[in-house]
């Protein structure tokens, strides 16, 4: 018996931030494809046509031939069974609805020995697609049974679970447009926008904003429509009532017809509407009275029209849309069940998800089968051919109509979500007509809700749909604000915890308030609350989810990128005071010359464009990263002869030496006197190379020169515990 290929995963690492992959998380494995290596694809008999067979998409991969079908071009020339395995990962989360397209392979400098890195938006999902992914490759090249449909049912029911609801995802999709990093805070939808002091919360629909006193007046319908009324908005008259008598005489006194619906409810459950009989009254308090949280339902005035949802953001409606009643024709023979199915459920708009702009229809619901009571008829009745069946007079709000919008409409809504008190809010109204005044046709807004849902506006079943995660991020960040924080990275073996520490102390003069996270602890203030290495990703995520951190200091290393990825997105300074040890870095498969190089560029890599790499001039390959750097360079060296440093002065840019002991900033001819290195205390004094690379990134944040003065002068080398 021939014995089948197979690929080992050596190692499989979820790199969290900037890597020397890309800016954005992947996921590596280390692959062994033992005897694949001696068999491209092109030597596998079927391999081609299996693999297109099972994921036709794989057409659109364009690979490094950069065109339509350009993978597959490479798999019929012949190629290697990681980069395969790359690209069937890649089309596996695609079909799982988890788009990307980001992914590499390499040779790891030993026969049969390769990495392999692929975006993935979710580290669960990505490694399950990863397993999945070599699963059906084995089973190509091997010609055995793969059940392509059932791997991918399972994969997209793992994403629906574990990715941003879409509403959520929305508004973090806005975010990156507008360069604002992210950080999830939870496995639900608990987002950060921004760093430390600069961060906004938004949990879906809410954010940080959103008061929880303004939750508690929209959650309560009697209270919130009170509250409107005293200011002048026309809503429906009302009252609540605790029984189904009460119902029934508040019914008769506002006159029929009418609405029953729960105090406390939300998302239109328990709400029956255009009620004429003291029976149905009877049957729709028993519905509300179950989904609120008391018995107490609100007996209202039946408006007219159809339903509409406005929502509103901050001040104004950003976005509006229409419902629209749902009917079934009978055709003497289906249930209504089977009507429903037929006639309303295969419409592509509707889904079990949030991913779809309208919810599937059950006529087992206690609110559609009142309606059917009403006219006689049960979820399993069978009406005649041709007649038409009432299922939901309203509550399919998914037609945009936000272009049509009468101001004064609008003016009603804002003015309802400021008096609740919502920054973010669902505006329910009932009017014939939404391009005319509400007054004119005894028009009214009937609900204030908070989390408002987003789909209906993302995803409309007509009309254009609008960017409300846009008008979100837009309402929490003013024009200019991206949410950042200042933030210096150090990367390098010799003194860069000294560097960094020293960097936190610096700013901390400024009156701001730093966290650092190096390998000596985490500090806060120049205090250090936690000791030992915290070159890792969760320190550094605990430094920018502090609310209290005005700006923040991370010391990488080598190690560090390869295992995890630096800890934030983008710096406003980068600091590398050396290339690494390459004998340090061979069990990650790093070797001497450019593989170390292209793993310390990460760190000048990730600098912003109008922020500054600080690079030691004294190393030759240091110095070649300025290159890189899409921000300004400030090159430091403990003699001002240097060759890269002189150069770099002549052309009238910022440098930092030493002259007779004496530490100097120049900015071409311009010097500025610091302090001589002697008058510092000794443990301070004996690191020259490591202080000017501190400064120099203070120098960077515009630090004055006084102040960096005095904290030298006060600044202690010595790592806490050893004093």
């Amino acid at each position: 018996m021939t014995k089948k290929k197979d690929i080992k995963f050596l190692r499989v690492s979820h790199l969290r931030g900037p890597n020397i992959w890309t800016y954005r998380p992947v996921i590596e494995a280390w692959l062994d494809i033992g005897e694949l290596e001696d068999s491209p694809s092109n030597t596998i008999p079927g391999l081609f046509e299996r693999l297109t067979a099972w994921l036709p998409g794989l057409v659109e991969h364009r690979c490094g031939v950069g065109t339509h079908g350009g993978f597959l071009e490479r798999l019929q020339e012949g190629t290697w069974a990681g980069h395969i395995l790359e690209h069937v990962v890649l089309e596996l989360q695609n079909l799982a609805g988890m788009k990307t397209g980001f992914g590499k392979t390499r040779g790891a400098g030993q026969p049969g020995i390769y990495k392999m890195a692929f975006r993935t938006r979710e580290e669960t999902v990505g490694r399950a697609a990863l397993d999945t992914g070599r699963e059906l490759l084995l089973a190509a090249i091997n010609d055995e049974p793969f059940d392509v449909k059932a791997a991918i049912a399972a994969l997209t029911d793992l994403a629906d679970r574990r990715l941003l609801g879409p509403s959520t995802g929305h508004i973090v999709e806005a975010a990156v447009e507008r360069r604002i990093p992210q950080i999830r805070l939870t496995e639900g939808n608990l987002v950060q926008l921004g760093y430390g002091s600069a961060q906004r919360r938004i949990w879906t629909a809410e954010t940080d904003r959103t008061g929880a006193i303004a939750e508690g007046i929209a959650s309560d319908k009697d209270l919130a429509k009170g509250l409107l009324a005293s200011c002048g908005v026309p809503v429906p008259e009302g009252a609540v009532v605790r029984s189904p008598a009460e119902a029934w005489d508040e019914a008769q006194d506002i006159g029929l017809p009418v609405v029953i619906k729960p105090v406390d409810g939300n998302h239109g459950r328990g709400v029956s509407l255009n009620l004429m009989t003291e029976a149905d009254i009877h049957a729709a308090y028993e519905i509300a009275s179950k989904e609120g949280d008391s018995r107490s339902v609100l007996v209202e005035r039946y408006i007219a029209g159809n339903e509409h949802r406005l929502l509103v953001v901050g001040t104004k409606v950003v976005a509006a849309a229409r419902g629209e009643s749902l009917f079934v024709t009978g055709d003497g023979k289906s249930t209504i069940i089977e009507l429903c199915d037929s006639q309303i459920n295969t419409d592509p708009r509707r889904g079990p998800t949030e991913d779809f702009p309208l919810n599937p229809v059950t006529p087992t619901d206690s609110e559609i089968m009142l309606d059917l009571k009403r006219q006689g008829l049960t979820p399993r009745s069978i009406p005649p051919a041709g007649q038409k069946v009432l299922i939901q007079l309203n509550g399919n709000v998914s037609d945009d109509v936000t272009d049509i919008v009468h101001p004064e409409v609008a003016h009603a809504a804002a003015l309802a979500a400021r008096i609740v008190g919502l920054d973010i809010a669902g505006i329910d109204l009932v009017c014939e007509d939404i391009t005319r005044p509400l007054e004119e046709q005894r028009g009214a807004i009937i609900e204030v809700n908070s989390s408002p849902g987003l789909l209906a506006h993302i995803k409309p079943a007509s009309g254009t749909p609008r960017n409300v995660g846009k008008a979100i991020v837009d309402h929490l960040f003013a024009a200019g604000e991206n949410g950042r924080i200042p933030v210096v990275g150090v990367t390098g073996l010799l003194g860069a915890s000294l560097v960094s520490r020293l960097a936190g102390c610096l700013l901390h003069l400024t009156g701001k308030h730093v966290g650092v996270a190096n390998g000596e602890g985490l500090y806060l203030d120049a205090r250090q609350v936690t000791a030992g290495d915290c070159m890792t990703f969760e320190a550094g995520e605990r430094v920018l989810i502090n609310r209290w951190v005005q700006a923040a200091v991370f010391e990488s290393n080598a190690q560090s990128i390869l295992a995890e990825g630096l800890p934030y997105d983008r710096c406003a300074v980068g600091v590398v005071t050396d290339m690494c040890d390459a004998s340090d870095l061979s069990a990650y498969y790093i070797g001497a010359g450019d593989s170390r190089y292209n793993v310390v560029r990460s760190q000048v890599d990730v600098i912003l464009p109008e922020g500054t790499a600080v690079l030691n001039a004294a190393d030759a390959q240091v110095a070649e990263l300025a290159e890189l750097c899409d921000g300004g360079v400030i090159f430091y060296a403990l003699d001002e002869h240097n060759e890269v440093l002189a150069a770099h002065r002549a052309q009238g840019k910022r440098v930092a030496f030493v002259r007779e002991g004496l530490m100097i900033l120049a900015e071409g001819a311009e010097e500025t006197p610091l302090l001589q290195v002697a008058k510092l205390k000794p443990a301070t004094a004996k690191h020259p190379d490591s202080l000017l690379a501190a400064v120099c990134a203070a120098w960077a944040l515009e630090v004055p020169a006084e102040l960096i003065c005095a904290g030298l002068r006060s600044f202690d080398a010595t790592p806490p515990g050893k004093n």
